[in-house]
C-alpha cells in the first residue's frame, strides 16, 4: 500500500533544514538533553509515585531525518496486516502487480510530504510499537534535538530549564509505557483492530473517501472540525478509536501536570515556559488550517481535557487515588468520564468528590 522507502525519502527531501548551530552548539545540545532526560526520570517518579523497571525504553536524540526514518518505521508495523491483505487482493486481479508498484509510490510520496511538514514541529515522542531489543521493555523515547534548539529560540526561553521541561512530558510518557506494563500492549491492540476490521471492498473503501472529502469540505469552511472518527468505517471501529482518544487525552494530559508541578525549585523559569509555549501551540493563517485537517487542534484538545481529568482526579482523591487508573483496562476512564472526572471517581472509588 505504501512504498516506505518512497516516503523517507520524499520526507527527507521536503522537511526545512533545522536551525543555523555550530557543531559544538549541537553535540552541547544533544548531551544536555541526555543529562535531561536522565534527571526527568528521577522527577516523574517522585511526582507520580510510578515505579520504572529496570528493562526500560531507551532514549535517542535524534534530528529531523531520524525522527522520519522513526516514525515510517513505527507506520510500517501498524500497516503490515492491512499491507498483506491489500497486496494478496491486488495479487489476483489481472495487472494488480503493476498498479500495486505505482499506487505504492503515489502513496509513499504523500506519506512523505505529511512526514516532511510534521518533523519540524516534535518536540518528543514516546514511540510504543517499537518491539525494542532484548533485555527492554519495548518502546523508545525520541527527543529531536533541532526543534528544541528552535523553540527555545523563537520563544526566547533559557535553554537549561526549557530541555528539562521538555523532558519532564516526554519521560513522563516513557515512565508511563514501562512502568505499566500492559499498556503498551493494550494501545497495540486497539490499533490493530481498526487495522484488522477495515474492510478493503472498492465500494466500501470510495463511499469511505467519499465521507471523507466532504468532512474536509466542512472544515475548510469552518463549520465543523474533522477527526479519525470521521475516516472509519463501522461503529465498532468508531468505538475504538473513542477509546484510544480517551486513553491518549489521559496520557497527554497526565503529562503536562507533570511538567507543570516541579515548580520553579526544578525549572525556574516554569511560568514563563508554560505561558510562551500556550500561545504557540495557537497556530495561525494556512498553518492553521493544515493542523485543522490533519486533526492536530483534536491533539491540542487532549491536553486540555486530559490534563483536566487529572488535576480534578488528583485533588479528589490525591495521587494515590488517581494512580488506580493504572490497574487494568477496566480502570482506563471512558471518553464521557474524560469529560466529567466525577464520574470515573464515582465508579473507581464509589463515591462522588465533595462538590461534583
Amino acid at each position: 500500500m505504501v512504498d516506505w522507502n518512497v516516503a523517507v525519502k520524499t520526507a527527507r527531501k521536503l522537511v526545512k533544514p533545522g536551525p543555523e548551530i555550530s557543531m559544538e552548539g549541537a553535540l552541547s545540545a544533544v548531551a544536555e538533553l541526555r543529562d535531561a532526560a536522565e534527571r526527568a526520570e528521577t522527577y516523574v517518579q517522585q511526582v507520580t509515585g510510578l515505579t520504572v523497571p529496570s528493562a526500560t525504553a531507551p532514549v535517542l536524540v535524534v534530528d529531523r531525518p531520524g525522527w522520519i526514518q522513526a516514525n515510517a518505521d513505527a507506520f510500517k508495523t501498524i500497516m503490515e496486516p492491512l499491507n498483506v491483505r491489500a497486496s494478496q487482493r491486488l495479487a489476483a486481479t489481472r495487472g494488480g502487480a503493476q498498479l500495486q508498484q505505482v499506487s505504492s509510490r503515489v502513496s509513499g510520496a504523500e506519506v512523505g510530504a505529511l512526514l516532511s511538514y510534521l518533523a519540524p514541529k516534535i518536540l518528543g515522542q514516546f514511540d510504543p510499537f517499537y518491539p525494542g531489543e532484548p533485555g527492554e521493555a519495548g518502546g523508545r523515547l525520541l527527543l529531536v534535538a533541532p526543534n528544541v534548539v528552535m523553540v527555545e529560540r523563537e520563544l526566547k526561553l533559557d535553554p537549561a530549564d526549557f530541555r528539562l521541561w521538555v523532558c519532564l512530558h516526554e519521560e513522563t510518557h516513557r515512565v508511563q509505557f514501562t512502568a505499566v506494563p500492559w499498556l503498551r500492549e493494550y494501545l497495540n491492540d486497539q490499533v490493530e483492530q481498526i487495522v484488522g476490521t477495515t474492510d478493503l471492498e472498492p465500494g466500501v473503501v470510495l463511499e469511505m473517501i467519499k465521507n471523507a472529502v466532504g468532512k474536509v469540505g466542512e472544515a475548510i469552511r469552518g463549520n465543523q472540525e474533522i477527526s479519525i472518527v470521521d475516516l472509519v468505517q463501522t461503529p465498532a471501529q468508531r468505538e475504538t478509536v473513542e477509546r484510544i482518544t480517551a486513553v491518549m487525552s489521559l496520557l497527554e494530559g497526565h503529562a503536562d501536570v507533570v511538567m507543570d508541578s516541579v515548580g520553579p525549585s526544578v525549572v525556574p523559569s516554569v511560568d514563563t515556559i508554560r505561558a510562551r509555549f500556550n500561545v504557540r501551540r495557537q497556530a495561525q493563517g494556512i498553518d492553521r488550517l493544515v493542523r485543522k485537517l490533519l486533526g492536530l487542534d483534536a491533539k491540542m484538545r487532549q491536553y486540555r481535557d486530559g490534563a483536566k481529568f487529572c488535576n480534578q482526579v488528583i485533588d479528589a482523591v490525591g495521587m494515590d487515588g488517581f494512580n488506580r487508573v493504572w490497574i487494568g483496562p477496566q480502570t482506563l476512564p471512558t471518553p464521557a468520564e474524560i469529560a466529567d472526572p466525577s464520574l470515573w471517581v464515582k465508579r473507581v472509588h464509589g463515591t462522588s468528590p465533595k462538590g461534583s
